[in-house]
């Protein structure tokens, strides 16, 4: 396809240039019905939304239940089961990078949601502080999983430079301005021997060139970039980071991933995102559908995972020497 003119910069390189790979709407959570242009950069190839949409639309596109937020009923519980089973995946990554490098001081999550990723990691003797920017997400935090969360924009965190042992950032990036920015605003956070912990949907995964606008991981409209692998150690590096350490496959993220690409009127978020009216029985038995198309998709994004395409990447990162 020909490269056409933007008018705006791509965030990687700097090019105006692009193709257009599609258009797309909301299809997980239809907060809109307007549809939306991707576009591959004709310089550095980074795949975008375009053109972003300003801050104020942005926010209409994230509903008040964009988060987890445990119930009281059979299916919640089962469904925080289920969470904190599959998290311990993310548990085990940051785990390790703070076993191997010997550091036991405090962790910040950044976009921690309710913060169960936050009591995991306390479960297992350390020290977590999570930073979102909804209210009600860093009441689940502090009420249910006993993490502290401080409401605010990390990038003017309220935290002394060098305070942090290792830093996490799951699925955020992808939704910002300036990737680049936020990067090294928590870098600075960080001790000189800390860690950061960045995981993104992989655009180079087998899943995108099978569903293209419909993958799960392009989540149109809230993705304002999709990073391949070589896009986000790019950054990474850029922003003075190294990277030590990558991971392909995430039990929570993977394959629910595919189930959702699959079957997004299933999803147990998508159905609680728009109010789907449903006794506790019928939600009960979509929720053990969409486990069961779950555990299905397992032995594929394990394959794709191992041929290092899985439709996430998990990366440890630390600074580069002075």
């Amino acid at each position: 396809m020909r490269l056409t003119p933007t008018g705006d910069a791509c965030p990687g390189c700097a090019s105006t240039e692009s193709r257009a790979l599609f258009h797309a709407g909301d299809r997980l959570f239809q907060t809109t019905k307007k549809s939306f242009l991707v576009v591959q950069c004709g310089g550095c190839s980074l795949i975008r939304l375009y053109p972003w949409p300003d801050i104020d639309e942005l926010k209409s596109y994230y509903p008040e239940a964009y988060w987890f937020n445990p119930g009281a009923s059979t299916a919640a519980y089962l469904e925080e089961m289920y969470r904190r089973f599959v998290l311990r995946d993310h548990v085990n990554f940051a785990e390790g990078a703070l076993r191997r490098a010997g550091l036991r001081g405090t962790v910040l999550d950044v976009g921690c949601g309710g913060a169960l990723f936050g009591r995991l990691l306390g479960e297992r003797g350390y020290r977590c502080f999570g930073l979102d920017f909804s209210h009600d997400a860093a009441k689940v935090g502090w009420s249910v999983n006993g993490v502290p969360v401080l409401v605010g924009d990390f990038m003017r965190a309220p935290y002394r430079e060098g305070t942090f042992a290792a830093v996490t950032m799951f699925h955020v990036l992808e939704h910002l301005y300036d990737p680049g920015a936020a990067v090294r605003a928590v870098g600075r956070l960080l001790r000189p021997d800390g860690r950061l912990i960045v995981q993104v949907p992989n655009a180079s995964c087998w899943q995108f060139l099978l569903f293209g606008e419909k993958w799960n991981g392009i989540d149109v409209p809230r993705h304002l970039v999709n990073f391949r692998q070589s896009d986000i150690e790019a950054l990474l590096d850029f922003c003075g980071f190294e990277v030590i350490r990558r991971k392909h496959f995430s039990l929570r993220d993977n394959p629910a991933g595919l189930a959702s690409s699959l079957a997004p009127g299933l999803d147990p978020m998508s159905r609680r995102v728009r109010k789907v009216v449903e006794s506790e029985g019928v939600r009960l038995l979509r929720d053990l559908m969409y486990l069961g198309l779950t555990v299905a998709a397992i032995p594929f994004t394990l394959i794709e995972a191992v041929c290092g395409a899985g439709s996430t990447i998990m990366l440890e990162a630390r600074k580069k020497p002075a």
